[in-house]
């Protein structure tokens, strides 16, 4: 008996230590995203000019919604990689960084040939007008080239997370943050750059990343001669397979869009304090999901591992540790969240009305965490289960809920609007959690 204790602690103890090995790194990469943003504003907030702020900000939120449809090329990546892994198939764990490569480099040259009609119909629909509108293009005609890197750099990070690697997407964070802040200064200070300047360091940047990224994969992973014949790396079945990964995970991004860009127009629409509360009150939600998300990074790697091995029990190890970890950080953040939650929010806003409107649905956010992180674990396990369409299934389903009762409740205005995004956090957890069943059968019982 008390070997059997002992051996069950061993396997807990090393379990948790596999996750927080993936997920620590995962999260310092998370956190680094929105400093390069932060950092271009930083800079041309030295301007003296208010419609350069304003190009930045534009051209920010006009990417994002451009690369975060490609998210795919780093998800899809990371469990067909991890499932490779597991089976000890070295030449496909090769083979699959090829073919999401490919797709990046077809990917990159698409929105290359579209920037023109994308800055024609963007910079309007996001209302970017006059001078703020003039910057704001030249921003996007230089950042646009940095699309191939970008891209390039989303297939290394899922590479190298499905083969459980999670410190080279992190070192590439970091390096290319330095570089940014490096190129940007100097351009603008040294030789007199505006905009352009800030927009040419980030390419520089992400070039370099690229460059840094390309390195570290040749010289830690040895390959075979003859590992990437086109023939080998791009034979039907897999490419079928892997498009069709890419496809459900793209569609499911889609409706995230959706649901994140309905939310902030239904707080417009209900006047510039309602707003700038949801705006603050969602940078809480920002903070609780990038912390989630490098548990489910965590969760990409080992659950795509031990599917590769055939490993049911191993699977279900892996999975009953993550939402320990999920429920135990959920406490952590709603007590975090409870006690310092509007000094957080005084850091963020001197406004007085803002932070008074903002106590009104303080609550709502107090609900995030336990509402939300299933949705965020499930993620990644049915992504390295490559389960993606029941993924897409919960994401669809959620889409109805928070529609369903935004727009059920009438006159409800601002405190519907976040039961319905709570409702929908709930629901993707919970349909994931009832197709996950289904799913761990069709991988185990065949």
């Amino acid at each position: 008996m008390n070997f059997f204790a002992n051996n069950m602690k061993r396997l807990a103890a090393g379990t948790n230590r596999e996750i927080l090995r993936l997920a620590l790194p995962s999260i310092v990469s998370n956190i680094t995203v929105p400093l390069l943003g932060l950092v271009d504003v930083a800079i041309v907030g030295h301007m003296g000019a208010a419609s350069c702020i304003g190009a930045i900000a534009v051209g920010g939120v006009l990417f994002n919604l451009v690369y975060w449809n490609f998210g795919f090329l780093r998800m899809g990546t990371s469990g067909l990689t991890a499932q490779a892994r597991g089976r000890g198939d070295g030449e496909e764990t090769a083979r699959v960084l090829a073919r999401a490569l490919g797709v990046a480099a077809i990917s990159s040259v698409i929105i290359l040939l579209l920037q023109y009609p994308v800055e024609r119909l963007a910079l309007p629909l996001l209302e970017a007008t006059g001078e703020v509108g003039e910057q704001a293009a030249i921003y996007f005609r230089v950042c646009v080239w940095g699309a191939p890197a970008v891209l390039g750099l989303y297939c290394f990070k899922g590479w190298f997370i499905g083969m459980q690697n999670s410190r080279y997407p992190m070192f590439i964070a970091i390096a290319v943050n330095v570089l940014n802040i490096a190129c940007s200064l100097c351009l603008v200070y040294l030789f007199g750059m505006k905009v352009e300047g800030v927009a040419l360091g980030t390419v520089i940047a992400q070039y370099a990343g690229l460059a840094m990224a390309t390195w570290l994969w040749r010289r830690e992973y040895p390959l075979p001669r003859g590992v990437f014949a086109p023939r080998e790396c791009f034979r039907r079945r897999e490419m079928r397979l892997f498009l069709v990964m890419n496809r459900d995970i793209f569609l499911r991004t889609t409706c995230l869009i959706v649901v994140t860009l309905f939310f902030t127009a239904a707080g417009t629409r209900q006047g510039e304090v309602v707003l700038a509360v949801n705006t603050l009150l969602m940078q809480l939600f920002t903070l609780f999901s990038y912390i989630m998300d490098g548990f489910a990074h965590a969760a990409e790697a080992l659950v795509g591992r031990r599917v590769g091995e055939g490993n049911r029990a191993g699977t279900r190890r892996v999975i009953r540790h993550l939402f320990g970890w999920g429920a135990g950080l959920s406490a952590l953040f709603t007590l975090l969240y409870a006690v310092g939650g509007s000094a957080f929010l005084s850091l963020l806003t001197s406004s007085r009305e803002v932070t008074r409107v903002a106590g009104e649905y303080f609550y709502w956010v107090l609900a995030i965490p336990f509402a939300g992180f299933a949705a965020f674990l499930w993620d990644g396990i049915l992504i390295g289960a490559t389960a993606t369409r029941q993924m897409l299934l919960a994401m669809l389903i959620a889409v109805g809920g928070f529609f369903l009762v935004y727009h059920g409740i009438p006159a409800g205005g601002n405190h519907v609007l976040w039961l319905a995004f709570i409702v929908y956090l709930a629901l993707r957890g919970g349909m994931q959690t009832l197709f996950f069943g289904r799913v761990e059968r069709s991988l185990f019982d065949r």
